[in-house]
Formats: C-alpha cells, sequence, structure tokens
C-alpha cells in the first residue's frame, strides 16, 4: 500500500511540475494577460480542472514554486543557533544558500529564470504579489522577534534593516549576472559583501555617508 501512494505522489509532484513549466513558458513567450489556463492544460495534456485543483490561481502558477523563500529570513532566525545574533543567522542562511547557487538569491546563469523574473516584474498583478509576499516575509521576521523581545516598534525596525540587507545582495547578483560576470566571481566576492552589508545592519547608520564640512 505504501509503495502505491509514494507512486501516487510522485505522478501528482511530475503533473504539476509539468504544468508550472509549460505555463511558465507560454508567460514568458506571450505574456502573462495573453495566456488562459485553458490553453496552459490542452499544452500539459490536462484538463483545465486538474490545473485548478493543483493550483489555485493563475498567478500560483508562477509563485507556488518560489513562495516559500519569501520567509527564508524569518526561517533563519526562527531556527537559529543558541548565541547567534538575528542579524549572523540571516547572513549565515544567505551565504550558505549563495555556495549552493540557490536562484532564489538571485544566483540563476540559466536564461529561464531571469526571463522569469522579468515576467514578474514587468507584469503588474505579478509584481503586486511579489511585493506583498515579500512584506509578509519582513512582517512574520518582526512578529518573531517582537516575541523574543517584546518590542514590536524595534522588532519592525529591525525585520526592515536585515530584510533590505538581504534584498540589496541579490539585487546586485542580479544586476552583475545582466552585466555579464560569471557567477563563479559573484560567489566568490559574496562573503565580503555579505560582511559590508549586515555590518551596517549590525552597526547602524550614524556615521554612513556623513557629508563632510
Amino acid at each position: 500500500m505504501t509503495e502505491v501512494m509514494g507512486l501516487r505522489e510522485r505522478k501528482k509532484l511530475e503533473t504539476a511540475r509539468r504544468i508550472v513549466r509549460t505555463a511558465i513558458a507560454l508567460f514568458i513567450e506571450h505574456g502573462f494577460d495573453n495566456v488562459s489556463v485553458q490553453e496552459i492544460a490542452d499544452a500539459s495534456d490536462v484538463s483545465k480542472m486538474t490545473v485548478f485543483n493543483y493550483f489555485g490561481t493563475k498567478e500560483d502558477l508562477v509563485f507556488r514554486p518560489m513562495e516559500d523563500h519569501f520567509g527564508d529570513a524569518a526561517r533563519a532566525v526562527r531556527e537559529r543557533q543558541p548565541g547567534e545574533s538575528p542579524v549572523d543567522a540571516v547572513r549565515r542562511q544567505f551565504l550558505q544558500m549563495v555556495e549552493a547557487r540557490d536562484p532564489s538569491v538571485g544566483l540563476a546563469g540559466e536564461v529561464f529564470v531571469r526571463q522569469l523574473r522579468e515576467l514578474v516584474l514587468g507584469t503588474p498583478v505579478l509584481r503586486d504579489r511579489a511585493f506583498l509576499a515579500a512584506q509578509k516575509g519582513t512582517r512574520d521576521l518582526a512578529a518573531h522577534l517582537a516575541e523574543e523581545t517584546g518590542d514590536l516598534m524595534l522588532a519592525t525596525v529591525a525585520a526592515a534593516m536585515i530584510s533590505a540587507a538581504r534584498n540589496a545582495l541579490i539585487e546586485e547578483h542580479y544586476r552583475r549576472i545582466d552585466t555579464g560576470d560569471p557567477v563563479d566571481a559573484i560567489v566568490a566576492d559574496a562573503p565580503e559583501r555579505a560582511a559590508r552589508a549586515f555590518a551596517l545592519v549590525e552597526h547602524g547608520l550614524g556615521e554612513y555617508a556623513r557629508k563632510t564640512p
């Protein structure tokens, strides 16, 4: 019985992946708003109802594979080691993901992944959902820090700063890849860049860019 269930689950996973790959390829080629769920179903060799059974909305076809990553910073803080600060935990997790060449931290050498990012940024409904998902990740981080410290205001400031530093590093990865830098070079530079970015969070902005007399 267990083997039968295992096979069924594998087939469901394969079907879901096929639908996602097909949908994203169609979105990239024709534009998100110009592709119907029926067209995705036909190209995936499934029924329209099957698509909706696996994915509640058309937007889910884009975001389901990546939505867990919006909570990465909050997850790093929740699971941090004894004696480890939130900043250290997020930096450590970030560098581990860099070492693994994780596409979610901007290390996508594949054209397909960069095209997907351009699709999201260029489609208002997808861009808005990405923004809200990122904001939720920051709020979740703030809520956890507030639970630990008892101060929601400072927890919100801290979560915003940690998230901003992490996001800036990811954007730098995308920028460098777009200008032709090899992924290996970007990975090699990552520890130094992360150290500088998170140092601003650790030490504050008091002396940053102070205008000379």
